[in-house]
């Protein structure tokens, strides 16, 4: 038999699917000692379910609603009215209209009632759906009750939420409502709490936002609320507001907004006892729901009543570390230029790789460094390394330390000596250790390629947890840090010495263009070859057009000029196509396996440039670098005491472009040994889905390598482990990772502390030296990339997968980024001015926007 009705004592938040998100909430909440839950009934999904039976056409209605796309507004618009005409003008099934009066009565038959819907995919841990359905207050009556259950279910197809369901990949068939009937309180305050700080995220504050009268007008954001925080037990911060109107409930149903009388508008709504003791209400239904929870309540003769409470779905994940303290975490992904979440496998892999403890949160990394913020030896090394990699976590550290609330400072070391982690000693001045470091590379990654085809099964994973050991190893290796920091150190010496002696602002920045053995900056340069090598060929670029399928190499070779091509793009792929978007996540496409990704950069060069670009983009910049020189040393010389100041300038040059090179090839290096783990382990991918033990093997995806070990090893998989980890990645790409995140959640952000801008200038960090115009070209995707000569590039990061899209561009624009990130170090290589942490630079910025790149100073300015 259906059930209609049920009451709070009947449903918990096993029956979501029966009540919905508020009220499996409420039943939960009915429960919990101490928390006071005005009595009421759910009037069930069956309910919803059942009407619906008698409305026709309905199917073929839902079914037009989910064929369109969440940009057409008129659409959506004109459907979801009918929809709600329809359900809320057809009459309750008899049954059910029984059901609910006879539910009423036990309430009494003239109690004013507060009916709010509560649909399925509402007020969930993973997303709220909060404000989008329909609540009503103080309604009185049998008929008047029915009446507005029709109209919570009827809002289920409100155009907000049918939007945001679109938007967020919920099926509109799927989703059913029920609605919430509950005994109305007559509050003399109301509001709603935070069990977590919602500006901030940290944890252990409250926010709490007060108003006389209901609170569904302060919700609704039609009056000013007083605020206060409270963090244990003590309120840290109140502000009161002038309060010139509340919402009162009628004698005879419905509500009304009046005016305050003027003694009580700037008067507060709560007293500090009650602040406070709404705070513990709070903690202590946060505790029962394991997670933040936003509360509404209402205050009536000096009780607190809570009428709703639902997870706060806005709060970034804090990494698990396992030890208690104060911990202080720094992002990975905005260091290594790759933001966007990351696969459980990808995680794992290069949490392996790393050279120290990395932690896992809303699938990014993080790495924890409040003790090296404790030890005066350590902590100004690390701000240095942080401003050099994104000045914007620099400043929120330093805003953290000069709180001194929560980093407690270490005690200074009995003996003097080098803090750990400290910079390696300086590289001796001899170009010669490139190319040794760049050799044993080389060879050790066509040793991995030889020995990994002999491997299948655990023996395949434990040599791979293996080489992970050798490549961590080799990445420690001294002399790489020795040529990295000999490569920064003379940047930041020329930059500074050029500044303080001739007023030269960046000049490591020209310096820097054509350097030898930069690997990255040569792809680039690669891939304008690949242009001249098709460019004869009409047919072949007939066919690239229409390119689609991933095997369309070997459609070349019949057409004319096809093998040249053929040739030319192999080339390129032996050599770089082990790159892609995101490459530090071993999961991800490569150009290898995508090759099409790389069609409209070629034809986009084919269009733009002449044969012969690539040997004379390197030239022009070898020329342009050796012309500053030239310059500086010239200047330096008559200058008094100039001689040792040009001798010792030009030491550092040579150092800079001998070094600064090499910045890339790490990175390249662990690039290369990841696709050789990724080709071996999606073969044994295969090999499991033969034997029935994966669907698809993308599955693996979703595994760490260490679990992944033991799938292979017993040939056993819970699936629905695969099942919550696809539906967590999902949940991760909506979240925007913090540069800068405590163990109490808060998110510590920092900013640019620059004067004598011009209005309304996007502030950001100079990296690039000069100063264009021209027109912005917006894109959160490689893939999109058809740019004209002259356009300027405005995305959120770039990896060295984007280096072909720079032969193209003029200036470079980004949100993430710092001195010597891939970005910086590319655009300096190329002569391309470039403004990098760019704070959403995306959202500010249109695409096709004329705008003013200053890669000297640091900002970008809106011209149009």
């Amino acid at each position: 038999m259906r059930s209609y009705v049920l009451g709070f004592q009947e449903v918990d938040r096993t029956h979501l699917r029966e009540v919905g998100g508020k009220g499996a909430s409420l039943g939960e909440l009915s429960r919990l000692e101490g928390v006071g839950v005005p009595e009421g009934f759910c009037v069930s999904t069956e309910a919803f379910k059942r009407h619906l039976e008698e409305v026709p056409s309905l199917g073929e209605r839902l079914e037009q609603l989910s064929r369109l796309s969440v940009e057409d507004r008129e659409g959506l618009r004109a459907l979801s009215a009918e929809l709600r005409t329809i359900i809320e003008s057809a009459p309750i099934p008899g049954d059910v209209q029984d059901a609910i009066t006879r539910a009423l009565s036990r309430l009494g038959e003239h109690t004013a009632c507060a009916v709010r819907s509560s649909a399925t995919a509402e007020d969930l841990p993973t997303a709220s759906f909060a404000g989008q359905q329909d609540t009503y207050l103080n309604v009185i009556g049998a008929s008047a009750v029915l009446a507005h259950v029709r109209r919570c279910w009827a809002s289920l197809f409100t155009e907000r939420a049918v939007a945001y369901r679109l938007r967020h990949g919920f099926d509109h068939r799927k989703v059913h409502m029920a609605v919430v009937v509950q005994k109305m309180v007559l509050p003399q305050a109301a509001g709603v709490l935070f069990t977590a700080d919602p500006v901030t995220s940290n944890r252990k504050v409250s926010s709490i936002d007060a108003g006389f009268g209901l609170g569904e007008a302060l919700v609704s954001g039609r009056v000013n609320a007083d605020g206060y925080k409270v963090r244990d037990g003590q309120v840290t911060q109140k502000t009161i507001a002038t309060k010139a109107l509340a919402t009162w409930a009628l004698t005879g149903g419905g509500t009304q907004e009046r005016e305050l009388e003027p003694e009580r508008r700037d008067s507060p709504v709560l007293t500090d006892e009650q602040i406070v003791r709404l705070e513990r209400l709070g903690r202590r239904i946060e505790a029962h729901f394991g997670q933040p929870q936003d509360i509404e309540w209402c205050l009536v003769d000096d009780a607190f009543f809570i009428v709703q409470s639902r997870p706060i779905t806005t709060l970034y994940p804090i990494p698990e570390v396992g030890e208690p303290g104060n911990r202080v975490f720094i992002s990975v992904g905005h260091q290594q230029m790759m933001t966007d979440p990351m696969k459980p496998l990808g995680l794992s892999l290069f949490q392996l790789t790393a050279a120290r403890p990395m932690y896992a949160a809303g699938g990014r990394l993080f790495v924890e460094i409040s003790k090296e913020l404790a030890s005066p030896t350590s902590r100004g090394a690390l701000l240095d390394a942080m401003g050099r990699s994104d000045p914007l976590i620099k400043d929120a550290l330093e805003t953290l330390i000069a709180r001194g609330d929560f980093i407690a400072p270490a005690p200074a070391p009995a003996k003097p000596g080098m803090p750990p982690g400290s910079p390696p000693p300086p590289v001796d001045d001899e170009p010669a250790i490139v190319a040794e470091l760049i050799a044993h590379s080389r060879a050790s990654i066509e040793a991995l390629k030889q020995d990994i085809q002999t491997k299948s099964g655990t023996e395949l994973m434990d040599f791979i947890l293996e080489d992970v050991q050798h490549l961590r190893k080799n990445l420690l290796e001294p002399r790489i840090f020795r040529v990295l920091l000999a490569a920064m150190n003379a940047s930041s010496w020329l930059n500074e010495k050029m500044l303080a002696w001739l007023g030269e602002k960046n000049a490591a920045d020209t310096l820097s263009q054509s350097v030898p053995n930069n690997i990255t900056s040569e792809m680039g340069l690669a891939l304008l070859d690949v242009a001249d090598a098709i460019r004869p060929h009409p047919e072949v670029i007939a066919y690239l057009r229409a390119a689609k399928d991933e095997d369309f190499l070997e459609g070349l070779l019949p057409l004319e000029g096809g093998q040249v091509a053929h040739d030319a793009l192999s080339a390129f792929l032996d050599t770089f196509g082990m790159r892609c978007v995101g490459e530090i996540d071993v999961t991800r496409t490569r150009w290898r396996e995508s090759p099409t990704t790389l069609v409209p950069l070629i034809l986009g060069n084919i269009k733009t440039f002449e044969p012969g670009a690539s040997g004379r983009k390197f030239e022009q910049g070898r020329q342009e670098a050796l012309k500053k020189e030239q310059e500086l040393l010239a200047r330096l010389k008559a200058l008094p005491d100039g001689q040792p100041k040009a001798e010792e300038a030009h030491r550092m040059i040579r150092r800079l472009r001998d070094f600064i090179g090499y910045r890339e090839y790490p990175k390249y290096g662990i690039v290369n040994r990841y696709f050789l783990y990724k080709q071996a382990l999606w073969k044994e991918a295969e090999r499991l889905v033969q034997a029935h033990v994966l669907q698809d093997p993308e599955d693996i995806a979703y595994l760490t390598l260490q679990e992944l070990r033991e799938v292979v090893r017993t040939h056993q998989l819970d699936g629905q482990r695969i099942r919550d980890r696809k539906d967590a990645h999902e949940r991760h790409r909506k979240l925007t990772p913090p540069r800068v995140l405590t163990s109490e959640g808060e998110i510590v952000a920092g900013a640019y502390k620059r004067a004598n801008l011009p209005a309304g200038a996007l502030v950001g960090l100079p990296v690039s030296t000069g100063v264009v115009e021209g027109r912005a070209r917006v894109l959160l995707n490689m893939a999109d990339a058809e740019l004209a000569e002259g356009d300027i590039l405005v995305t959120p990061f770039t990896d060295p997968s984007w280096t072909p899209v720079f032969v193209s561009i003029k200036a470079l624009v980004t949100e993430v980024g710092g001195l010597m990130t891939h970005g910086a170090v590319i655009a300096r290589e190329y002569g391309l001015p470039a403004v990098v942490g760019v704070e959403q630079a995306t959202r500010r910025i249109q695409d096709g926007q004329r705008i003013r790149v200053h890669g000297t100073d640091g900002y970008v300015e809106l011209l149009s």
